[in-house]
């Protein structure tokens, strides 16, 4: 238990440090070279943990038998004043979930070609479980920073897609809120954990299941 739970862990700091560095690579694709200039596009995990996101927000629910594990790494920079087109700053948000969502696919598939019809055996089993691991896990973090409220990426998404006056008043919506810093952080953590984890919870089984045909 102690082993899979550290293995969860591993995956989901390894997960959202891609997920930012895809943040930095389509800025950097766009025209800003915020990110690169900074030194985040790499894969060292050194330039990427958050304190409290990386290390220890996840250790807290695992301590305290949360039934989701979620986490962040520290965000990388980017200038939305270099971004040009409508759509710029809505593609960059999305770019971190998009690769999550491709991550999931991917190790979700392995896991069907890594069970034969035979079911498990004691060769596959600990492949199976790292694959379905790493697919629970993207899964999950593509669906939470989707969801459209600020600071998560799927606010920005939103607000670039929503036309006229509509988008305007949600954008100024979202600036506010994220001016509450750590606090709209914690806010938003306490809403989809205390109101929305039952829905969120079985949206998820339900595309790990899609995912992957394991229950």
């Amino acid at each position: 238990m102690q082993t899979s739970l550290f293995f969860g862990i591993i995956v989901l700091a390894f997960s959202a440090i891609l997920h930012e560095v895809a943040h930095g690579y389509m800025a950097q694709y766009l025209g800003d070279p915020t990110a690169r200039l900074a030194g985040r596009l790499t894969l060292n995990p050194l330039k990427h943990i958050d304190m409290v996101g990386t290390i220890l927000l996840p250790a807290l629910l695992v301590l305290t038998g949360s039934p989701i594990l979620i986490g962040y790494a520290k965000p990388v920079p980017y200038n939305p004043y270099n971004l040009r087109g409508r759509y710029d700053e809505g593609l960059v948000a999305g770019a971190g979930p998009a690769t999550n969502i491709l991550l999931a696919i991917i190790f979700g598939l392995l896991v069907r070609v890594f069970i034969p019809a035979e079911g498990l055996t004691a060769f596959n089993a600990p492949l199976v479980t790292a694959f379905a691991t790493i697919a629970y896990v993207n899964m999950l973090l593509a669906l939470f920073n989707l969801i459209p409220l600020p600071p998560l990426d799927g606010s920005k998404v939103l607000s670039s897609i929503l036309p006229g006056n509509a988008g305007r008043v949600y954008d100024g919506f979202r600036v506010r809120f994220e001016h509450l810093g750590v606090l709209s952080g914690t806010l938003l953590i306490l809403l989809i954990f205390y109101f929305l984890s039952p829905f969120f919870s079985a949206a998820l089984s339900a595309l790990f299941t899609l995912l992957t045909g394991l229950t």
